[in-house]
């Protein structure tokens, strides 16, 4: 009984060993394909995010449709 506690441990051990590992590779990607992309502000709220996730509306970036379509920030 005891030495199968102890296959037990080391099986569970060695799954989350290798979820960890492939989670960490996956992680590692997307800032990667990220880094090179230029940071813009939302002419809403200041937000910086990456070009390629914000909204263009007359001519400004936004960080959401619906700061797109209430404007910019009047100050």
């Amino acid at each position: 009984m005891g030495r199968f506690i102890v296959l037990l441990g080391i099986v569970l051990a060695a799954i989350w060993l290798l979820r960890r590992a492939l989670a960490r590779a996956e992680g590692d990607s997307a800032p990667a394909e990220r880094a090179g992309a230029e940071l813009v502000s939302c002419a809403r709220c200041g937000l910086h995010l990456p070009r390629p996730e914000a909204r263009a509306a007359e001519g400004r970036l936004y960080c959401s449709e619906e700061h797109a379509r209430l404007g910019p920030a009047r100050p």
